[in-house]
């Protein structure tokens, strides 16, 4: 299950501004990759330190650094110190918890996105914070792991295919948010499949296990809906702007990502009103459950208790009882439990409670 909160202790008593990490501590090398590309011309390399970005700035073509761990502050603040990010921004950055939003602040504009993804060996969500800085020529984009669904896009960049070598830097950063969001469906899907094989064991015959799973898929489904209903303002957002770091040919696509991402949201709330009836459902067949175990226990109950009146009378110790002294008073008290049993059971039958 996903975790949906961090601890910011450390950040506790500090200014504003001050740049702490808050996050999962990691101690591997930070990777940096720079790709720097227009329609002709095409630059793509790991660099060891963050300065050898800084040239790029300057560059006409459009530059996309992307830092993946942010558990070496100094990177973060020699990157914002040379891009002239305000150190509030640096310090929304590293505080890996925060809500999905976008800010202007006139030379850029910050967004931040959750980015989901399915963890197949584990079976459950994983969440990864990323932030984009969208410059005039320039992305940067901060990541917590090594690892993103960017890939395709990297390929499309590489091999010159879309629109994406011809666009802006405007257009890289629709295409960032565009996948986070498409990859969305593909964790949609997974809920879908882990959905229909809980009916079947509801249906079949549910188990206390299931009743733990229909509640972890449950707060996995209230962790999608936390990153992406958020989402829904950053597009509208980037789309209302006057920010004249996005131009005009862009909100048709930021429109596009607006509709994916309602699709999404809708998919989200439909799952949660699922999983809520599939609650109510097991409750209800345990319920029916219990409910036939006292209903055979009931009708064992209504047979023997006549029997048990006359086995209590005549188990009384009293001397004058006519029929003690008949020979054949044993067996006919047989017959007559046994005729009594019979004409309950066939009566129980006759009303269909058996």
């Amino acid at each position: 299950m996903p975790t949906l909160f961090r601890k910011a202790s450390n950040k506790v008593g500090l200014p504003p501004g001050s740049l702490v990490h808050v996050g999962e501590k990691r101690t591997e090398k930070v990777k940096i990759t720079l790709m720097d590309y227009d329609q002709t011309l095409f630059t793509e390399k790991e660099v060891e330190n963050i300065e050898e970005c800084f040239p790029f700035k300057e560059t006409p073509t459009v530059t996309w650094i992307n830092i993946d761990g942010l558990h070496n502050v100094e990177i973060v603040e020699k990157l914002g110190n040379h891009f002239n990010i305000h150190p509030l921004i640096q310090e929304d950055i590293l505080h890996t918890n925060q809500r999905p939003k976008m800010e202007d602040f006139e030379e850029y504009i910050l967004i931040i996105l959750k980015m989901l993804f399915y963890d197949n060996e584990e079976d459950a969500v994983r969440s990864e914070q990323i932030s984009i800085i969208l410059g005039s020529n320039f992305v940067t984009s901060f990541q917590e792991v090594p690892g993103d669904v960017f890939n395709p896009l990297r390929e499309r960049i590489r091999n010159g295919k879309g629109r994406v070598r011809r666009m802006g830097a405007d257009y890289l950063a629709y295409a960032l948010i565009d996948s986070i969001v498409d990859h969305y469906f593909i964790l949609l899907e997974k809920f879908g499949d882990r959905i229909e094989t809980l009916e079947e064991e509801l249906a079949e015959e549910p188990q206390p296990e299931t009743l733990q799973d229909i509640h972890n898929l449950k707060q996995e489904i209230i962790f999608l809906r936390k990153s992406v209903w958020p989402l829904r303002e950053v597009i509208s957002g980037l789309e209302r702007t006057e920010s004249p770091l996005i131009h005009d040919n862009i909100s048709m696509y930021l429109r596009d990502v607006y509709d994916h991402t309602i699709q999404v949201i809708d998919s989200v709330e439909t799952y949660q009103d699922i999983l809520s009836g599939m609650l109510d459902l097991y409750l209800s067949s345990v319920s029916n459950k219990m409910n036939e175990v006292m209903k055979v226990l009931t009708i064992f109950a209504s047979i023997f208790i006549p029997l048990t009146f006359i086995a209590g009378v005549y188990g009384m110790n009293f001397k004058f009882m006519p029929e003690l002294e008949w020979r054949w008073s044993y067996p006919a008290l047989w017959i007559v439990m046994a005729s009594l049993a019979t004409l309950l059971i066939m009566y129980f039958k006759r009303k269909k409670w058996l």
